[in-house]
């Protein structure tokens, strides 16, 4: 009995393998879209909570909702990643850092959706670059259910002095929808910012 139910543990966990594999990049070139995929063995979750923000000194609540393309029903099973620089406006390190890690560092997290749509990171409020070439920002990316994945426009934050030499996309053309300078404000002793995906939204060839 044992050796049965060894037998179909595999062959489910083969089966769930092969419907991740099946993958596609959408939306024009991704420099750094397979990290959505780099989470492991984890058991995904609407809520995430990156490195550092029990310590952090400007902690950041980031929420919202996804919704299928109708802009109206929520998206279920939706894979959200994001990562940011840290107070220093860099991409933090430890060593020994494997794939996109090595790049985006460990401030990073991934979410995934219910029946609601919604998803919530507990995170840091990022700084700019050191050399301060554009506004402090958060970068997101979409992996759809059926294997669809893609970069959405980073999450930035209104008050910030650069924003005003930096060159966003027209009014209603972000992709994912809405906006993304976002207001942040003070709820239970943190920032708290809201933004919503439309999944497709202006996204090329989806």
């Amino acid at each position: 009995m044992k050796f049965i139910f060894l037998l179909m543990a595999l062959s489910f966990t083969a089966c769930a393998n092969s419907q991740q594999t099946d993958t596609r990049l959408v939306g024009g070139a991704c420099e750094g879209c397979e990290a959505v995929f780099e989470y492991g063995d984890r058991e995904l979750s609407a809520v995430d909570t990156l490195p550092e923000f029990e310590s952090a000194a400007d902690k950041l609540k980031l929420t919202g909702t996804i919704y299928e393309p109708d802009g109206e029903t929520p998206a279920e099973g939706v894979i959200l990643y994001i990562h940011h620089t840290n107070a220093e406006g860099i991409y933090p390190t430890r060593g020994g850092e494997q794939g996109w890690e090595k790049r985006h560092g460990y401030l990073r997290g991934w979410t995934k959706t219910g029946k609601d749509g919604k998803y919530t990171f507990y995170t840091q409020i990022p700084k700019s670059y050191p050399s301060r070439t554009e506004p402090a920002h958060i970068h997101p990316y979409i992996l759809e259910p059926d294997g669809k994945y893609y970069w959405l426009e980073s999450y930035f934050f209104e008050g910030d002095p650069l924003l005003k030499n930096y060159k966003f996309p027209a009014e209603g053309e972000w992709r994912g929808g809405g906006k993304g300078v976002l207001k942040l404000q003070q709820k239970e002793n943190m920032a708290v910012v809201q933004r919503d995906f439309i999944l497709g939204k202006n996204i090329p060839e989806y």
